[in-house]
């Protein structure tokens, strides 16, 4: 495998956005990003979340023993040509169709034709060219990824079939292939792929909608990560653009770190196990521990005798101890114990928290508000999807088949964490199960209910799963509402604000919102949320937040926006009032109406900051 480094990206976008199978898209070629099992793990730091791991391996499998983070080199200012340069992610050249910019040759990677110039001071400078054009006036010719490509619901992604389009299907035609612009507009009816020996030509426009059927092959289950074909692909390919959304969507879990058990030196061991697993001796953790106190790279570190950390340690090396909540399959209802707990811990090196009042003016809606002064989120990449956005159901048949990272089954999966602070705010239990029943809201509900069960037939997905019901859709709602205006206060750009719904009404009810920060840098310590989240601030952000929304710039549209007519899965909302950055939203932008808490144009009975009481 060639060693030529070609670009850089972000350790989180590895996770969201150029994750194995995904296209990335450089300023002078386009790569994939390879599977798994071509990383090399010896540059991956272990990240350790007991509660993650387990929902993961409950997902993908017991076999999954780690998280990793994905290999990233500390120094910046290395030699380009030394071995630790190469730190890094693998990839290859795809789509492996190449096009002259001066003579409109077609033709692959690997035909000949082609020569790549690397540039190990720029990487992303790093390109094809056309060797010996014949209208390069003698000069090798820059040379750019074919833009276009194939991909189905399964997962598969191919080269776009030139040649059988070209010329209406098999031929044995091999002639060279031109790919003209007929004009400056690079609208696909001017677009035109022509071969220079029988003159066969065609439109790239016949290559969409409802006619490209007939001018398209089947799938040929095709993995370019894992380079690999699957049998028997039932999904009909469809053309793509290189750098299109829906060619790779992520399929990620997220956990918040909190205190999972009891005993406090349990949970600093089982978070920091990497700094004390390799510890031989009483005298050397001695040593360590007067490091970790100078430094203060651990803290709460000082509150532990070191004979209790060794034997702490002997402990979890035997495996007599257990981490606590390996057993709990919903990732939020630990999480929601610990926020509503009446006495928040301050010893855990991950979560720091203090409640404040609950502003005046809304606390007949709102029970508690809490301060995250510190907290720590872990996401994991299990897979992805292409064409359409993974879909939650309880029912693991009713998802989108979501493809694999690997060539066999994983063993270990990539993880990053985040550090920062956040706002939590719970919400009465009573009064929203009295708003619930209001006769306004039931009617909202319906309309929601409808517009799902359109939205998941039109997917060919079961009608009546998913739905996550109207308390959802209004804690949602108004984590939107605020998201946006905290935005403009906080200091932090709005991508990296994230929200955490908690809504249940089975067992233990759970109703509350977790707005925190997301970012990797050090966004996450500037202290700007959690300053706005004390009660002179929060209560004049929360006025402000549904004083903006009352009144939509695309209203009254978007006020009657009817879910049920287009099978959307939002009301009365829009990108002028109640959505966010994709990032910061949980669902995609999904179950949001205005109409739930205040007065709209069109609805006036469901507004649960609008009455004390059922309008009706």
């Amino acid at each position: 495998m060639s060693t030529i480094p070609v670009g850089e990206v972000r350790p989180s976008q590895l996770l969201w956005t150029y994750g194995p199978g995904a296209l990335v898209d450089l300023p002078n070629l386009s790569v994939v990003t390879m599977g798994l099992h071509q990383w090399d793990t010896a540059r991956c730091r272990r990240v350790e979340e007991v509660r993650l791991l387990d929902a993961v391996r409950r997902r993908l499998g017991p076999q999954v023993e780690k998280l990793l983070m994905p290999p990233v080199v500390e120094d910046d200012s290395i030699d380009p040509f030394s071995p630790e340069a190469l730190v890094g992610v693998p990839v290859k050249p795809f789509p492996r169709w190449l096009r002259c910019v001066k003579c409109q040759l077609l033709a692959e990677v690997d035909s000949g034709l082609f020569r790549v110039v690397e540039n190990r001071f720029r990487p992303e400078r790093t390109q094809y060219l056309h060797v010996n054009c014949p209208k390069g006036d003698g000069r090798d010719q820059d040379a750019v990824p074919a833009r276009f490509l194939l991909a189905c619901r399964n997962g598969h992604l191919d080269d776009f079939p030139w040649h059988w389009f070209a010329h209406g299907g098999p031929s044995d035609c091999r002639g060279t292939l031109r790919f003209l612009e007929e004009s400056a507009s690079l609208q696909t009816q001017d677009l035109f792929v022509r071969c220079d020996d029988c003159g066969s030509s065609r439109s790239l426009a016949q290559a969409f909608g409802a006619r490209a059927a007939g001018f398209l092959p089947g799938c040929r289950g095709r993995h370019p990560h894992l380079d690999t074909f699957d049998e028997g692909c039932d999904q009909s390919p469809r053309a793509v653009l290189l750098g299109a959304t829906n060619s790779w969507f992520a399929v990620n879990m997220s956990a918040l770190a909190i205190p999972p058990g009891s005993n406090p030196l349990e949970d600093l061991l089982g978070e920091n196990w990497d700094t004390f697993k390799d510890t031989v001796s009483l005298d050397e953790l001695r040593d360590g521990l007067k490091w970790l106190k100078r430094s203060g790279s651990l803290p709460c570190i000082e509150k532990f005798e070191p004979e209790d950390i060794w034997s702490a340690i002997e402990a979890k090396r035997s495996g007599t101890t257990v981490p606590t909540g390996m057993s709990e399959v919903d990732l939020k209802r630990p999480e929601w114990i610990v926020l509503t707990g009446p006495n928040p811990r301050t010893d855990y090196p991950h979560f720091l928290a203090s409640p404040v009042p609950v502003p005046p003016e809304f606390s007949s809606k709102l029970q508690t508000v809490l301060l995250l002064e510190r907290l720590r989120e872990v996401n994991a990449l299990i897979g992805y999807t292409r064409v359409e956005a993974p879909e939650e159901s309880s029912n693991p048949e009713d998802r989108a088949p979501m493809a694999a990272l690997t060539k066999g089954s994983p063993t270990w999966i990539p993880a990053t964490e985040v550090h920062g602070e956040g706002i939590f705010i719970r919400f009465h239990e009573d009064v929203l199960a009295a708003w619930e029943g209001w006769t306004g809201v039931l009617a909202r509900d319906a309309k929601l209910q409808e517009g799902h069960r359109g939205w998941r037939s039109s997917r060919k997905l079961s009608p009546d799963e998913g739905y996550p019901g109207i308390r959802y859709a209004l804690l949602h709602t108004f984590s939107h509402l605020l998201i946006r205006e905290l935005a403009l206060e906080c200091g932090y750009n709005a991508a990296s604000i994230r929200e955490r719904i908690y809504a249940s009404k089975d067992g233990d009810p759970m109703a509350g919102i977790l707005i925190y920060t997301a970012a990797a840098d050090s966004d996450g310590t500037l202290g700007g949320l959690v300053q706005l989240g004390k009660p002179e601030n929060l209560g004049r952000l929360i006025r402000q937040a549904l004083q903006r929304a009352r009144i939509c710039s695309s209203d009254p549209l978007c006020s009657e926006h009817d879910p049920g007519k287009d099978r959307s899965i939002h009301a009365a909302a829009c990108h002028a009032c109640g959505f966010v950055a994709e990032t910061s939203c949980e669902k995609g932008n999904r179950y949001l109406d205005r109409a739930l808490l205040l007065k709209t144009f069109e609805t006036t009975d469901a507004a649960f900051f609008g009455a004390e009481e059922d309008p009706a």
